[in-house]
């Protein structure tokens, strides 16, 4: 629960607060932009075959950053992309998680990761400073034979743009629950939104003042909602089953763990929509490119119902552009392993759907391997899990050999995610007993 109640807080922040003044870029690069502070304190190095570690930290081009070269360096290299960080003005660093540092140092490579410029959710920041640290480790060490790129949440946004945006820098490619799906995760908070309204015959879009504090409580309780607990009494009414199949429907199908995937981010999910704040940065509105225009929705007779929204910012939806929430256009042309929580609703399953299809569509799917994993929380992963897939990675990078994946658009059998989650994480804290056990 822990970990949920930092996602939530950071979700909760998704569409608040004003940012700091970027307008001045005659700001020398060793220090943050202005209304930015940096905090990244001394890493310990890693000890690897019995020698310390090199870390080196400072600023670059506006970004904090942190790199780790073992003794033995093998010529590669590993970026790390982190996730949303909200709407502060604190600039901090993450090395690798999930016991990533450690395996990727006593594999021989160094790792470097960079704060991104800014926070908010800005792709931009992410795409530029992480590219911006790869090429500034040519200069801090030596110029790497091989660039791999691994990240999270936000941060699998910030890859699958990376691929495009600098083709052929990056080797290969790990994002884990990712935002791959780009402007379409945007559309998925709205959607769950006004297909509550509906339900509830309530009209309440442009989201009004009061929305959390009076109309969500109104719509939850003609719901059923109000007391639904994942493996709890199913409490919904007939309107609350209709939205529970249509937030099973957009967030990627019928699946294992769905039902409870519901019960536990039902009320999460009302907390990222506040009103618009049009004046502010698109990172930090990022609502204000989310459309159901044509969106067709289970069961059928909401598309009669359901209010429908147009872009208030159409120039940022369509354009080709690097912008803080830019397209992805399935594009990658490396090896691209992706994980991702089946019943994550905060960053849902059909991001995965997404990227397939739009991969599939340029006809690169050779390049695309994608598993789920059996979990309900953000980011659920195991160390196993994520060690598996980088080694995996490593393999069809260096070797040529493809590992296996699951087929993302058929998620409804009994046992779909059973083949890459880790068994012996299933007993532990989290949320894998919201699922039955694999055989």
């Amino acid at each position: 629960m822990r970990t949920r109640v930092v996602v939530s807080l950071l979700g909760l922040a998704l569409f608040a607060g004003a940012p700091p003044a970027l307008a001045d870029r005659n700001v020398p690069g060793d220090q943050p932009l202005p209304g930015y502070t940096v905090n990244n304190p001394p890493l310990a190095p890693e000890v690897v075959n019995g020698q310390p570690t090199r870390v080196l930290q400072g600023i670059h081009e506006h970004s904090a950053y942190i790199v780790e070269v073992p003794a033995k360096w093998n010529g590669k290299l590993a970026m790390w992309a982190h996730g949303y960080r909200g709407t502060g003005t604190v600039l901090t660093v993450d090395p690798p998680a999930y016991g990533l540092r450690t395996r990727v140092l006593n594999q021989g490579y160094a790792w470097a990761a960079s704060s991104y410029y800014g926070n908010g959710y800005d792709v931009r920041a992410g795409v530029l400073a992480t590219y911006d640290l790869a090429q500034h480790f040519g200069k801090l060490v030596a110029k790497p034979k091989q660039v791999l790129i691994a990240g999270v949440s936000m941060g699998g946004h910030v890859i699958g743009r990376s691929l495009e945006q600098f083709p052929g820098f990056y080797d290969g490619a790990l994002p884990m629950c990712g935002v791959l799906g780009d402007h379409e995760l945007f559309d998925f908070f709205l959607d769950y939104q006004l297909t509550a309204q509906a339900l509830t015959k309530t009209r309440a879009y442009p989201i009004p003042a009061d929305y959390l504090a009076s109309v969500v409580p109104a719509m939850q309780q003609k719901l059923g909602t109000t007391t639904l607990v994942p493996g709890g009494p199913d409490t919904v009414t007939p309107q609350g089953a209709q939205f529970r199949t249509s937030v099973i429907d957009r967030s990627g199908g019928p699946r294992p763990g769905a039902t409870p995937a519901f019960a536990y981010w039902k009320d999460f999910l009302f907390g990222l929509a506040t009103p618009a704040a049009d004046t502010a940065p698109l990172a930090f509105d990022p609502s204000r490119l989310a459309t159901n225009l044509f969106t067709r929705y289970q069961p059928d007779k909401l598309n009669r119902t359901v209010q429908r929204v147009a872009p208030r910012d159409w120039r940022s939806r369509l354009t080709p552009s690097l912008t803080e929430i830019p397209k992805i256009n399935g594009r990658p042309n490396v090896p691209v392993v992706s994980l991702h929580g089946l019943g994550d609703l905060f960053v849902p399953f059909s991001m995965e759907q997404a990227y397939r299809d739009d991969v599939a569509r340029n006809g690169q799917s050779k390049w695309l391997v994608q598993r789920a994993i059996r979990t309900v929380d953000h980011c659920e992963f195991s160390p196993a899990e994520v060690g598996t897939a980088w080694d995996d990675l490593v393999t069809w990078t260096d070797r040529g050999r493809k590992p296996a994946g699951d087929t993302i658009g058929s998620p409804s059998a009994d046992t779909f995610g059973c083949r890459f989650s880790d068994r012996a994480a299933y007993t532990g804290p989290g949320t894998r007993r919201l699922f039955s056990v694999c055989p």
